[in-house]
């Protein structure tokens, strides 16, 4: 499978828990962590909703994924993750998610 090809269902993928997400895009050869962006609960921010790109991401954890953000690092439990983006595709949202 192309790499551009690997996210191009339509299906989209809210059984898999989002941390399986991550470290699939990470971990695939055929992925590019670039193409994600995360969409994630952060109270304070406008509409308490912040994004980062994939190639942000600094570690993978068991309970959360770090990010290096204006310069600093932030941790990010699992739990705030609304949605996985691909590309242009959704590729994972929380249930119950628009």
């Amino acid at each position: 499978m192309a790499r551009s090809d690997v996210y191009h269902s339509s299906q989209v993928f809210s059984l898999r828990r989002s941390h399986e997400i991550l470290l699939r895009l990470k971990h695939d050869p055929n992925c590019d962590m670039a193409r994600a962006i995360i969409w994630y609960t952060d109270r304070g921010a406008p509409g308490d909703i912040s994004y980062v790109s994939g190639v942000d991401i600094v570690e993978l954890a068991a309970y959360y994924f770090e990010v290096r953000a204006n310069g600093a690092m932030k941790r990010i439990p699992y739990h705030r993750i609304r949605r996985i983006a691909y590309g242009e595709r959704v590729i994972w949202k929380r249930s119950g998610d628009v």
